[in-house]
């Protein structure tokens, strides 16, 4: 593994990574490694299912190329190898014993290439009874236990999108899981297999919830504690025209100041009296329902309340403190979160958009040392 870095590249430039193309958080997967400066090379199928949209716009694809080939030809899985004995890691998103069954698995790569940190993401693991059953985000999260606290009472559990067990539960994990890998190779020039799933990712978020719960702290039903909207002063409220505030003024001087500038008196002492929770809800409510979102906006803005204006998609890049941090960024016109997190050696940017299926074969082709990649017959075409 090559570990020395480019300014403004990242930390991770000079390491290569293939990326075995799929949707969700493989792709996120990568597209973080690609942000942290690692060249990414996405093998596409030919005409390959992807978001459903327009590639030029499928951000996870940004700093990456893409080579297009068919592992089902038969030179395609050779060309997936020869990637392979090139690279410091791989990753795939298929079900259980697919990868072998085409060719490509763990053992034909290390076979190659003994190095390589193999990192497989799926939604209920490499084994188990309900490994070879598909799936997506919203199944893998409900039997963590995880989407059962999320919602109001009485009313069905609320879908995080795609967010909690895609991203968090899954994505984020096979990162970590890679570079510590990658670290254990750089040391005892072994690879291994990182196997990623979602529920055990997603669970394992859970972690300071379940301490909670078996010290009595936490109750096991929806909306009924400190940190899942059962404390009124921990949730949303809706403003005078159906906007919502964030409220998070969880410890007792914050507390004071929030109920300061709603200017609501007599409530001290409903910081920690739980009987009086519905009179504080009502009350809260009713003020915030008083005013606009834009009013309470700015009666909070210099405070230490922990209040926040709930801000639509389109509307958070141009909020004051993010535009200042450059926390979104449009490149080629395409608005999007910027990389994440910051470095002050080896700093991140987003150095490329979306790769387009096969743009990226002549360039990998000569500078991976493989010739052969670039023949239009491992593309599919005629």
């Amino acid at each position: 593994m090559t570990t020395a870095t480019t300014p403004g590249q990242g930390p991770l430039s000079g390491v290569r990574v293939v990326e075995l193309a799929g949707i969700g958080p493989g792709p996120f997967a990568a597209m973080l490694l690609a942000d942290l400066g690692a060249d990414v090379v996405r093998v596409d199928r030919p005409g390959g299912a992807g978001l459903g949209v327009d590639p030029a716009y499928d951000v996870t694809n940004r700093n990456k190329r893409s080579v297009v080939l068919d592992l089902k030809a038969p030179e395609g899985p050779a060309r997936v190898l020869d990637l392979a004995e090139r690279a410091d890691v791989l990753i795939e998103g298929y079900r259980p014993g697919v990868a072998e069954r085409l060719g490509v698995g763990p053992a034909d790569c290390h076979a190659r290439n003994p190095r390589l940190i193999y990192g497989r993401m799926t939604g209920w693991g490499q084994d188990g009874p309900l490994a070879q059953r598909a799936g997506h985000d919203a199944a893998y999260i409900a039997l963590t236990g995880t989407l059962g606290m999320i919602g109001r009472p009485g009313e069905p559990p609320a879908l995080p999108a795609n967010l909690l067990g895609d991203y968090a539960g899954g994505a984020l994990y096979l990162v970590v899981g890679v570079l510590a890998a990658l670290h254990h190779a750089r040391g005892s020039g072994t690879g291994q297999v990182v196997d990623a799933a979602i529920v055990d990712g997603t669970a394992h978020l859970s972690a300071m919830i379940h301490g909670m719960l078996a010290a009595g702290a936490w109750q096991d039903r929806r909306a009924a504690n400190l940190l899942d909207g059962g404390c009124p002063y921990y949730g949303t409220y809706e403003t005078a025209e159906g906007r919502y505030m964030a409220v998070g003024a969880l410890e007792a001087r914050f507390y004071g100041e929030f109920l300061r500038l709603l200017d609501l008196d007599g409530l001290a002492d409903a910081h920690h009296d739980l009987t009086r929770w519905p009179e504080l809800r009502e009350r809260i409510a009713a003020r915030f329902k008083s005013r606009t979102r834009e009013e309470w906006t700015a009666v909070f803005a210099d405070s230490d309340a922990c209040v926040a204006p709930v801000l639509s998609l389109t509307e958070a890049p141009h909020h004051p403190h993010l535009a200042a941090r450059g926390t979104f960024t449009d490149h080629a016109g395409l608005t999007q979160p910027a990389p994440a997190p910051r470095f002050s050696a080896t700093p991140t940017a987003v150095r490329t958009g979306p790769a387009l299926p096969g743009s990226g074969t002549s360039e990998v082709a000569r500078e991976w040392g493989i010739p052969t990649l670039d023949d239009d017959r491992l593309a599919g075409a005629d």
